[in-house]
């Protein structure tokens, strides 16, 4: 299972009701999106200060405190889990699959 969690998505895509809906019902979660420019860059710029700080256990929630506040973009439909979870799980095991025997899923 998934879990509780929400999605934070930037770039292009993001300006795309569609397409954050169909991540939304996927995986359960609501989604937000953030209202800055180059906000992949700045994902990527907090993830190596992670990186940095990690060793001095220095959570991600931390270090993106000051972060631009991400404002609510859309939320599950209701029962798109019923369809989305068994295609989760199986997802799961194909990618286990692939990682732990990657000759056999040729």
């Amino acid at each position: 299972a998934v879990p509780r969690t929400r999605i934070l998505a930037t770039g292009g895509a993001s300006h795309n009701k569609k397409i954050l809906q169909v991540l939304s019902d996927v995986f359960n979660a609501p989604v937000f999106t953030i209202d800055t420019a180059n906000s992949a860059c700045l994902g990527s710029a907090y993830r190596a200060i992670h990186g940095l700080v990690a060793e001095r256990n220095v959570s991600l929630a931390d270090v993106v405190k000051l972060a631009p506040e991400p404002r609510l973009a859309v939320t599950p439909t209701p029962g798109a889990e019923e369809l989305y979870r068994p295609l989760l799980k199986r997802y799961a095991e194909l990618e286990q699959k692939v990682i732990y025997n990657p000759a056999s899923s040729c």
